[in-house]
């Protein structure tokens, strides 16, 4: 995955967090939806590393990918020079 493709797969994945918690405030007992949450949780977990390794952080809120500190400052952040 190149950086780009990286971004909008971690925003699709927050989205369908995002919407499931909404559902879930709603339904607590639902089983169905605590599971896809559960399994989106992992997966968007799994790319933020992935892009993290890769890219350096997204964040600075401690759970950062932190192998590669130089990245934080010397690479754009997410939001700039996105170029689609």
């Amino acid at each position: 995955m190149n950086k780009s493709e990286y971004l909008d797969t971690i925003q699709k994945l927050q989205f369908f967090a995002v919407d499931l918690n909404l559902y879930l405030d709603n339904f607590p007992n639902c089983e169905k939806a605590k599971k896809d949450f559960e399994t989106i949780s992992c997966e968007l977990n799994k790319v933020i590393w992935d892009y993290e390794k890769e890219y350096g952080p997204l964040t600075n809120f401690g759970r950062a990918y932190f192998q590669n500190p130089e990245a934080w400052v010397n690479s754009p952040w997410p939001w700039e020079n996105d170029r689609r």
